[in-house]
Order: structure tokens, then C-alpha cells, then sequence
């Protein structure tokens, strides 16, 4: 009895280990390839759950998903002999599962070729445009943004015609960043960083020139104003001493007498008044006349009539 228990729950175990074998489910993003020793027999687009053989068949999945693939940065040479650097990217997507998995195997193996594909065809389109094709953005106005974009249309197309022999379709190629190269960056830098300089060297001279000028202008009205303030202030000096020449003719006219004497006082005043001065004359001097007689010296003025 034990032994039929035991016959019976191997039997058991065995009928579910081939039914569990011999099912398998594809999911929505999978893609399926039925192989029997390592030979393809069938290919599943359609999500759902199949059947096998087992033992003798084993299901390889496939991604049915758009994936995306790097293509590493690189220096390339443009149509006008400038350099430029150049990181793209593509998104794919396997629609022939067969196809792909007899050639390519992997996804890392498909990466890969992928990523030689665009280097290689960028290589070559960049080659044939100039640099400004390259790094205006395609969602630029004008005519050097819509260039862009057509060659990513043309890179993308010629990428694809490479990539549907494995049974891949490339949905797009976009490139990330185009760029100078450091060097050629540091080189623009430093020639606008001159341009600059010359143009702020060239303010600041033009500046000066007109200060320069300016400042001569002010100077030459400056000279020409206290030219004028000299000459007219020599002008009325010279009409004040005129007229303290007329007055004092006048007043010698009038009494000579008394504008010696008047001449004489204030020439005592100066000469007395300084206490650090010694002089030595003679009492008999024409400079005492009229301290010996003061009164005698000066005659009354003639009365009124």
C-alpha cells in the first residue's frame, strides 16, 4: 500500500513538473522565440500564455519596449575643417525577434553595433556640413536650425538601413550635445576676451580724448575770461589813477603851497614812524623847512569873496 502511495505521488510530481514545463506566458513588453536544441521553431509576437515541449524546447524573451542606446562622445571633423565633439543618442525597438536573436544574441551585443553604426554615420555626414549646421538647435528659425534637423532625419534613416538587417528598426537619432572641443573653447574665449579688451580700450581712449578735449576747451575759456577780467580791471585801474592824477593836478593847481605841505607831512608820517630807522641830516635840510616854521610855512587860504 505504501508503495503505491509513493508510485502515486511520484507520478503525481511528474505530471506537474510536465505540465508546469510545458507552459509558458509572454508578457505585454515581451516578445518570445521558441527554440529546440538551440534551433528557432516559432516566434511569439502577441502576449498570452503558450505551450512547449518540455525538456527538448526552451523560450528565449526578447523586449518589444523602445529602448535607448549611447552612442559614445567623440571629436569629429566638420566641412569646414573645425573640429567639434558630438555625444548622440538613438531610440530602437527589435521587430524581428528571429532575425535578432540569430544575428545579435544579446542586447549588449546589439548596443554595441548600434553604437558603431551611429559613430561611423555620423562621422560621415559630419564630414560633408559645416559647423553651424551642427550646433544651431533644430528648433531654431531660419534655415541653419531646419539643417539640423534634416540631418538627423538622414543620420536616423541611414542608421536604420544598417541596423533592419538584424532585425531592428530605429525609431529616432537625436544628438545630445555638439560642442567645441576644450581647446578650440578655450581659444574662443581668450580671442573674445581680447575683442573685448580692445573694445574697452577703445571706450576708454575715445573717454579720454574727449575729456582731453573738454578739459582744453574749459582751459582756453578759463584763460580767455581772466584775460578779459585782467584787461578790463587794468582798464579801470588805469581810469582810477587817471583820475587820482586829475584830482591831485587839480588840487596842486588850486594851492600848490598847500599840497607841498600836505606831501610833505605825509612824507615825515612815512619816514618818522618807523622806530627801527636812524637817519642822519642836516638841521639846515630843505626836509625840516616845515617843522622850523610851521606857521609860517603854510599861508591862510585867500577868504571867499
Amino acid at each position: 500500500m505504501s508503495n503505491r502511495i509513493a508510485i502515486g505521488l511520484i507520478a503525481a510530481a511528474a505530471v506537474a513538473f510536465v505540465g508546469l514545463s510545458s507552459v509558458f506566458t509572454v508578457d505585454m513588453t515581451q516578445q518570445a522565440i521558441v527554440l529546440q536544441f538551440g534551433e528557432p521553431k516559432r516566434q511569439i509576437n502577441e502576449p498570452g500564455l503558450y505551450f512547449k515541449t518540455p525538456l527538448f524546447q526552451n523560450v528565449v524573451y526578447v523586449d518589444k519596449r523602445v529602448l535607448n542606446v549611447n552612442a559614445p562622445a567623440e571629436e569629429l571633423i566638420a566641412a569646414d575643417q573645425k573640429r567639434v565633439v558630438i555625444d548622440a543618442f538613438a531610440r530602437w525597438r527589435i521587430v524581428d525577434p528571429l532575425r535578432y536573436y540569430q544575428r545579435l544574441r544579446t542586447q549588449d551585443i546589439a548596443e554595441r553595433q548600434l553604437a558603431t553604426f551611429i559613430s561611423s554615420t555620423l562621422r560621415d555626414v559630419v564630414g560633408r556640413e559645416p559647423l553651424t549646421a551642427l550646433l544651431i538647435d533644430p528648433r531654431a528659425e531660419g534655415h541653419a536650425g531646419g539643417r539640423r534637423a534634416e540631418l538627423m532625419r538622414n543620420i536616423s534613416q541611414l542608421v536604420n538601413e544598417k541596423a533592419k538587417e538584424n532585425g531592428i528598426e530605429i525609431v529616432d537619432v537625436r544628438i545630445r550635445r555638439a560642442d567645441l572641443p576644450d581647446a578650440n573653447s578655450q581659444a574662443i574665449f581668450q580671442r573674445m576676451r581680447t575683442e573685448r579688451d580692445q573694445e574697452a580700450k577703445l571706450i576708454r581712449a575715445t573717454g579720454q580724448e574727449a575729456a582731453q578735449k573738454r578739459r582744453a576747451e574749459a582751459d582756453r575759456e578759463a584763460t580767455v575770461i581772466i584775460a578779459n577780467a585782467k584787461r578790463d580791471s587794468e582798464i579801470k585801474r588805469g581810469e582810477g589813477d587817471a583820475e587820482a592824477i586829475k584830482i591831485f593836478a587839480d588840487a596842486f593847481g588850486s594851492d600848490p603851497q598847500f599840497f607841498a605841505f600836505y606831501r610833505s607831512m605825509q612824507a615825515y608820517r612815512e619816514a618818522l614812524s618807523d622806530k627801527t630807522t636812524t637817519m642822519v641830516l642836516s638841521p639846515n635840510s630843505d626836509f625840516f623847512r616845515y617843522l622850523d616854521n610851521i606857521a609860517g610855512a603854510v599861508k591862510p587860504a585867500p577868504a571867499a569873496r
